[in-house]
C-alpha cells in the first residue's frame, strides 16, 4: 500500500511566515500609498491659496482689526519670519486696511522675557504704531488657539471683521480655522517668505494641515 508522506512542519511554518510577510507587504505598501496621496491633496490645499477670494478681493472698506499669527521669538526679538508677518502688517495698517491690531501668541521658552505677542507689540511700536492701537494675546500656542482667543477679544471690544496676516504657506489653514470658529467674512493678508527654507517648511505645513484635518472632524463630533 503507497503511503504518504505528511507535510513537514517546518515546511508549514515557512509558509505561514512568507504568507504573514506578504500581508504585512501590501499594508505596508497600501499606507505609503496612501500617505503620498494624502500629501499631495494636502500640497494642492495649501497652494491653492493663490485662489483663494478672501486673499485675492480687495476689501471695498476697512476691517476692525488686524490679526497677525505668532510665529517663533528669538530670546528678545521676533524671528525674521515673524518680521516678515510684521511687516506686512504695517503696510496693511498704513494702507487703511484696518484701525487695531490683535497680536496673538504665548511665551516660547520658560526663560524667555516676552511672549510673542508682547514681541511683537514693541516691535510695532518701534515702527510708529501706537500702544492704544494694539490689543494683546498672550495664551495661544497653536494657529487654531491663535485665531479662537483672538475672537474672544474681538467679542468682548464689539468688533466684527478681521484681516487675518500671516504667510502664503499658513494662509488657506487658517482660513479654515478661522471659518470654523464663525468668523464673519474673514481676509487674509499674506506674505512670501525669503528666509525660512521652503522644503523643511512646506514638510511642516502638510503636517500641520493634517492635524487640522483630524481636529476639525473631532471638533464637528464634538470630541474636542
Amino acid at each position: 500500500m503507497a503511503q504518504y508522506r505528511k507535510s513537514s512542519p517546518y515546511v508549514g511554518n515557512r509558509r505561514r511566515s512568507k504568507s504573514k510577510f506578504v500581508w504585512v507587504l501590501r499594508v505596508g505598501l497600501t499606507c505609503i500609498l496612501i500617505g503620498i496621496l494624502w500629501s499631495v491633496y494636502a500640497l494642492a490645499q495649501i497652494g491653492s491659496v493663490y485662489r483663494n477670494t478672501a486673499a485675492t478681493t480687495a476689501a471695498s472698506e476697512p476691517s476692525d482689526v488686524g490679526i497677525i499669527l505668532g510665529a517663533a521669538m528669538w530670546g528678545d526679538q521676533p524671528s525674521p519670519g515673524l518680521q516678515e508677518r510684521l511687516e506686512q502688517g504695517l503696510a496693511d495698517y498704513k494702507a487703511g486696511r484696518f484701525h487695531t491690531f490683535i497680536l496673538t501668541g504665548g511665551l516660547d521658552k520658560p526663560d524667555y522675557r516676552y511672549t510673542e505677542a508682547e514681541g511683537m507689540a514693541i516691535y510695532l511700536e518701534q515702527h510708529g504704531v501706537p500702544k492704544e492701537a494694539i490689543l494683546l494675546e498672550n495664551k495661544a500656542t497653536s494657529t487654531y488657539e491663535n485665531l479662537k482667543f483672538s475672537k474672544e477679544i474681538m467679542e468682548e471690544q464689539g468688533l466684527t471683521s478681521a484681516v487675518i496676516i500671516t504667510h502664503t504657506f499658513h494662509g488657506n489653514r487658517s482660513y479654515e480655522i478661522a471659518k470654523a470658529l464663525d468668523y464673519s467674512s474673514p481676509k487674509l493678508s499674506l506674505t512670501e517668505t525669503h528666509v525660512l527654507k521652503r522644503v523643511p517648511t512646506i514638510l511642516r505645513e502638510i503636517l500641520a494641515y493634517t492635524k487640522w484635518k483630524i481636529d476639525s472632524v473631532l471638533l464637528a463630533i464634538g470630541w474636542k
